[in-house]
């Protein structure tokens, strides 16, 4: 499956933070009861490649990616966690050989029109614009759809349940990240029943 196989899954690809691993297995299967199947664990706490695991033993039906690929190590560690996509705030010549011989695509981060044409250069059609709201947000998205009409993205950073029809409503975007599906306090407090209902609620959103 490529990135935007994965992309056309779901509209909302949620961005998890995880800090007690106890709440791997059960926040995966709230959010794939909810809907959503394709997961992004960012690297950004000491459990997380732990997390990673748990949730593909918990729930094969979840496909989980993992997200803050910033080294080139990265990509094995993740690789070794069973990681089945990759997602980095940005693309550098390390970054891009060790993407050309990971088991898993990746979805690179580009903020700028070089940055994606140096991502179109080395074959990526799909990017994440990063971070999107400081980025233009959705006038930078439809001024990118004029020379990149063939394009595709997933905006994240500053995505909200209030702003995201309006992203998915673009022709060049095919899904958004968010962090909203999982509020921290529901995840301290272990209420999965209230993030299976904000998962439930994100699946619905329709991309154009």
């Amino acid at each position: 499956m490529n990135v935007q196989d994965l992309m056309r899954l779901s509209p909302v690809i949620p961005v998890l933070t995880v800090h007690d691993l106890a709440h791997a297995a059960p926040l995966a299967r709230a959010l794939v009861a909810g809907g959503l199947r394709v997961l992004e664990m960012t690297l950004r706490t000491p459990c997380a490649l732990e997390a990673i695991a748990l949730m593909r033993a918990a729930v094969p039906d979840a496909i989980v990616g993992a997200g803050t690929l910033m080294r080139p190590e990265d990509f094995e560690a993740v690789a070794r966690a069973g990681a089945q996509f990759g997602v980095s705030p940005g693309l550098t010549p390390a970054l891009l050989d060790a993407a050309a011989s990971a088991p898993f695509p990746l979805l690179p981060g580009v903020m700028t029109p070089s940055e994606l044409i140096a991502a179109r250069a080395a074959g990526f059609t799909a990017c994440k614009l990063f971070p999107a709201q400081q980025a233009g947000g959705i006038e930078m998205l439809k001024a990118l759809a004029g020379p990149f009409p063939d394009h595709m993205f997933c905006p994240t950073g500053g995505i909200t349940r209030q702003n995201a029809p309006a992203f998915l409503a673009l022709p060049n975007v095919l899904c958004v990240g968010g962090s909203w599906v999982v509020p921290k306090a529901a995840l301290a407090s272990g209420n999965w029943a209230e993030i299976e209902a904000l998962a439930r609620d994100a699946a619905l959103l329709a991309s154009s």
